[in-house]
C-alpha cells in the first residue's frame, strides 16, 4: 500500500518576501505542469501525500529547507497559480490558513457542480481528515492550516498542519485518498513523530472497541502506536550540515554540472550556453521531478538548487531561479506543440547524474561549497529576507574546482 505520513518541523515566523513567493508560484506551477505530463494527476497527488517529496519540492523552491513555514507558503503559492489553470490542469487546490481553511467546504461543493464529482463525499472526506489529525489522534498538536488537493477525477490529497501547544514545533499530516480504507483505522497507515509518552489515538486497528468505550486508548505508549510509518523528522540547527545531506549524490551532482560542461554530452545539446550555477539549479529541479521516492530523504540538498530566504545554505541566486524557470517554461510550451527535446533533456540531465553517483566518492568538503556558494552569491543576484548579497572585497572566481 502507498504510504503518507507526517512531518515535525522547527516553527518558523515571518512572512515570504514578493520576489521569492512570486518565482515559487511560477517554478511550482511548472513542476506540476511537467510531472502532469509525463506521470499523470494521480502521480501528482501521491507526491504532494508524501512528506520526503514535499519538503525537497519546498526546499528547491528557495523556502528555509526545514521550516515549517514551507507548507504555508508552497501550498498558497500553488494554490496561486494551479486555480486560474484548473480546467486545464485537472487539479484544483482548496483551503489554506486559518480562516481560509474553513473555506475548504464551499469551495469543494463549487468545484463539484464544475465537475459532476459528488461534493458531499469531498466535503465530508475533508472533514474526517481534519477530525483524525485534530481530536482523534490527541498529540498535543491543533490544527492551523488545511489543504485539500483534488483531481477532477476524484482522486484526492490533504496536507494539513497543526502547532504544538509548548514546545515550538508544527508537524504536517499528509493523507492520500488512494491509501484510505477507513478514516477511523489507520487511514494514513499510521502517523510519525517524536515520541511524545502516551498519547491518545482513536484510529489505532487496536482500538476498534475502544472507540465504543473511548476509556483504555490513552494507555497505548507512542512508540508502539507510530511505528512502521513514513517519518521526517527535521533538525533544529537551521544551516545545513553534512549530516543534513547525502554527499554522495551531492558531490556527483556538483562534478557533473561544474567539472562536465553539457557539450560533452550529446544528448546535453539543447542545454548548451547554459552556465554550471544553473545547471546545478536544473539538475535538483529535474530530479524533484523524475526522481524516485528513494531519493528525498535528505531535503536539505535540494536547498542547493536556489538556496533559501533566510540566508541558508546561501541567498536564494534570483538570476540563476529566473533562468531555471524560463529554461522549464519554454520546455512545456513545446512540449505543448508536439516537440519534448527540451523536457527529455532535463530528463537525460538527471539520469547522467545518477548514473555518475554509482562509481563516485564524494571527497569535499561541504561548508566549503556553501561559502564559495555565498562569495559569488552577488553574481547571481543573490537575495534574502535581510536585503541583497554584497560583494566580497576579494571575489572569487564563478567556477571552482572541487574535485
Amino acid at each position: 500500500m502507498k504510504r503518507s505520513g507526517t512531518a515535525d518541523l522547527p516553527l518558523h515566523y515571518g512572512k515570504v518576501p514578493p520576489w521569492l513567493y512570486e518565482r515559487m508560484s511560477v517554478l511550482g506551477l511548472s513542476i506540476i505542469e511537467v510531472i502532469l505530463m509525463d506521470y499523470g494527476k494521480d502521480e501528482v497527488l501521491r507526491r504532494l501525500a508524501d512528506p520526503f517529496w514535499f519538503q525537497s519540492f519546498g526546499a528547491v523552491m528557495g523556502m528555509d529547507w526545514h521550516s515549517s513555514g514551507i507548507t504555508t507558503s508552497v501550498m498558497g503559492a500553488l494554490k496561486r497559480s494551479i486555480n486560474p489553470n484548473s480546467q486545464s490542469l485537472g487539479l484544483y487546490i482548496c483551503g489554506g490558513k486559518g480562516k481560509f481553511s474553513r473555506e475548504t467546504p464551499s469551495e469543494l461543493l463549487q468545484i463539484a457542480d464544475k465537475t459532476g464529482l459528488n461534493g458531499y463525499e469531498l466535503v465530508r472526506a475533508s472533514k474526517l481528515s481534519a477530525k483524525v489529525d485534530n481530536t482523534a489522534i490527541q498529540d498535543g498538536y491543533q490544527l492551523y492550516l488545511h489543504n485539500f488537493i483534488l483531481a477532477d477525477n476524484g482522486s484526492w490529497s490533504v496536507v494539513q498542519q497543526g502547532m504544538h501547544e509548548s514546545d515550538g514545533t508544527a508537524r504536517r499530516y499528509h493523507w492520500h485518498s488512494g491509501n484510505i480504507k477507513s478514516f477511523i483505522e489507520e487511514p494514513h497507515t499510521g502517523i510519525n513523530g517524536v515520541s511524545r509518552g502516551k498519547i491518545l489515538n482513536l484510529t489505532d486497528a487496536e482500538a476498534s472497541e475502544n472507540r465504543k468505550g473511548i476509556l483504555d486508548i490513552s494507555h497505548t505508549d507512542s512508540v508502539d502506536v507510530m511505528r512502521d510509518f513514513s517519518r521526517l523528522i527535521l533538525p533544529a540547527h537551521h544551516d545545513v550540515q553534512a549530516s543534513d545531506v547525502d554527499l554522495k549524490r551531492l558531490g556527483a551532482l556538483l562534478y557533473v554540472t561544474r567539472e562536465q560542461q553539457p557539450q560533452n554530452f550529446e544528448d546535453l545539446l539543447m542545454l548548451e550556453g547554459v552556465g554550471p550555477r544553473t545547471m546545478q539549479s536544473l539538475a535538483l529541479v529535474s530530479e524533484v521531478i523524475h526522481g524516485a521516492p528513494s531519493r528525498f530523504a535528505d531535503p536539505a540538498r535540494f536547498s542547493f538548487a536556489h538556496g533559501g530566504k533566510d540566508g541558508h545554505p546561501f541567498p536564494v541566486p534570483t538570476q540563476t531561479y529566473d533562468e531555471s524557470i524560463s529554461i522549464l517554461r519554454k520546455g512545456i510550451e513545446k512540449s505543448r506543440l508536439g516537440n519534448s527535446d527540451k523536457q527529455n533533456t532535463l530528463k537525460k540531465l538527471h539520469e547522467i547524474v545518477t548514473a555518475t553517483e554509482k562509481d563516485f566518492t564524494p571527497d569535499f568538503d561541504i561548508q566549503q561549497v556553501i561559502e564559495e556558494e555565498r562569495q559569488n552569491s552577488w553574481r547571481f543576484g543573490g537575495k534574502t529576507v535581510f536585503g541583497d548579497a554584497k560583494p566580497p572585497k576579494n571575489p572569487p572566481s564563478i567556477q571552482l574546482s572541487l574535485f
